[in-house]
């Protein structure tokens, strides 16, 4: 009889790492008295261990040339796999280019050939490992494509710069829904100051070829092992640029003009990529559910994308296989009015106001809020407007972030929640102990990985 091997591994990767006894950031007691935020969710055949995500999050550290353009490297499996041994639930990869030219940056990730499906494998591998879900989200960023890293600009005092030839990138090769030097993202193009280049109209026919690709992305994703996939059509992004009359001035063909044509990609994209993905895989979607134009001279001039016009999308979304919208905003124009980056509780209230839009119809769809707790201020505000709490007993930033997260989600006693899932985004970044300091604030007792339980029980030092 063999020996047994108490220390079990998990199975079906190449190398030997522990099963945990349990899956981290799952309580070790459920009862009814168990915060929402913290029970599992379950969407078509696989369950989250909570209602915490990471959000997509660029890290511009992938081959910009070469045998390995665009794939993703140890660097990934590093910072994500560390985000699944921390406890979230679903850990989402950053933007992913569908074509070469749909990139961000040059060193951004790609999936627009079979050799990048390894290196998503080896990600995916661990992150499962670790008890919990992989996801990725596939992009075209459009005319926002070929810029730099961050780091980059901001040595040279900008928000962004432009990624020239010399560093890889396609200043020729920048496709929008509309052409011309006018319709660079950040307005008429200037050779010394501009931080986009101006871009291409897309033939009618390169417009189908990007549905395909969106496609053939997602049958990737799924050889790679990936659970969910998202498609991003948020923060000016192609398919967003597609949507608003701000930046789709197309009157050749079938997608530009009125709300039906504008929307036309985004919903080809969204039947293609269900139509070859698995029933049993959730499908996701980003919209920015206003871009923030709505009270400024040009959107009063020409229309733009606004709340009303994500609930007309958001209500046909269940009949086309999309399981959750997570929702965002703005990035499509310079001139937006609001930061929603930067804004109390922004994103918040519109997710709830989506929510009960879809809710009224007797739609089955979940909403997802980003762009959640950074501050305890944000946090107070909005856990006053949940009726949850007294702002002033919130002792501490870590209690105000955990109470809020709480009443965000709270579906107990026959509440309506704001949102069914959070997704987190630059508050992992400076805190990767987010999903374990927030259950202790809440007083949910959860699980750590094997290796750690040694220190779970430790005063925690902040």
């Amino acid at each position: 009889m063999p020996p047994s091997n108490l220390n079990t591994p998990v199975a079906n990767i190449p190398y030997f790492t522990p099963q945990h006894l349990y899956s981290p950031g799952t309580p070790k007691e459920l009862s009814a008295k168990t915060p929402t935020l913290f029970t599992p969710l379950q969407i078509r055949d696989v369950t989250l261990r909570n209602r915490i995500i990471v959000s997509p999050m660029c890290q511009y550290s992938s081959a910009s040339s070469g045998p390995d353009i665009g794939a993703l490297t140890d660097w990934h499996v590093a910072t994500l796999g560390h985000y699944a041994i921390k406890g979230a639930a679903l850990v989402f990869v950053e933007a992913t280019g569908v074509q070469p030219n749909g990139r961000i940056s040059p060193n951004c990730p790609g999936l627009w050939d079979d050799a990048q499906i390894q290196g998503l494998k080896r990600v995916a591998d661990f992150v499962k490992s670790q008890g919990a879900l992989v996801g990725i989200q596939l992009a075209h960023a459009g005319r926002k494509s070929s810029t730099t890293a961050p780091w980059v600009s901001t040595v040279l005092g900008k928000k962004s710069k432009r990624a020239d030839k010399d560093v890889d990138g396609w200043p020729d090769d920048v496709k929008g829904p509309s052409g011309g030097a006018d319709q660079a993202w950040d307005g008429p193009f200037d050779s010394e100051n501009s931080r986009f280049w101006p871009p291409k109209a897309l033939t009618t026919q390169e417009v189908q070829e990007i549905v395909q690709d969106f496609a053939k992305a997602a049958e990737r994703s799924v050889k790679a092992g990936v659970d969910v996939i998202e498609i991003h059509a948020a923060h000016g992004y192609l398919l967003h640029q597609f949507l608003s009359p701000l930046s789709n001035k197309r009157t050749n063909d079938e997608y530009g003009g009125n709300f039906e044509n504008r929307t036309r990609l985004l919903f080809e994209v969204i039947k293609a990529t269900r139509a070859v993905i698995p029933e049993n895989m959730p499908l996701f979607l980003r919209m920015s559910s206003t871009e923030l134009m709505e009270d400024t001279d040009l959107g009063k001039q020409l229309g733009s994308w606004d709340v009303d016009s994500t609930i007309r999308v958001a209500k046909q979304l269940p009949a086309l296989g999309v399981d959750l919208l997570d929702v965002s905003s703005g990035g499509n124009h310079f001139g937006q009015q609001v930061d929603g980056f930067n804004t109390k509780s922004y994103h918040v209230n519109i997710a709830s106001q989506i929510r009960n839009a879809v809710h009224a119809e007797n739609l089955e769809l979940l909403v997802g809020a980003v762009g959640m707790i950074t501050e305890a201020e944000q946090a107070k505000v909005i856990v006053e407007e949940a009726g949850s709490g007294t702002a002033a007993q919130l002792e501490n930033s870590i209690q105000a972030e955990a109470e809020a997260a709480k009443a965000l989600t709270d579906a107990k006693d026959g509440k309506k929640p704001q949102a069914d899932v959070i997704l987190i985004g630059r508050q992992f970044l400076r805190e990767s102990d987010w999903v374990f300091n927030v259950a202790s604030q809440l007083g949910v007792d959860v699980w750590w990985s094997s290796q750690s339980l040694r220190a779970a029980g430790l005063p925690r030092v902040r």
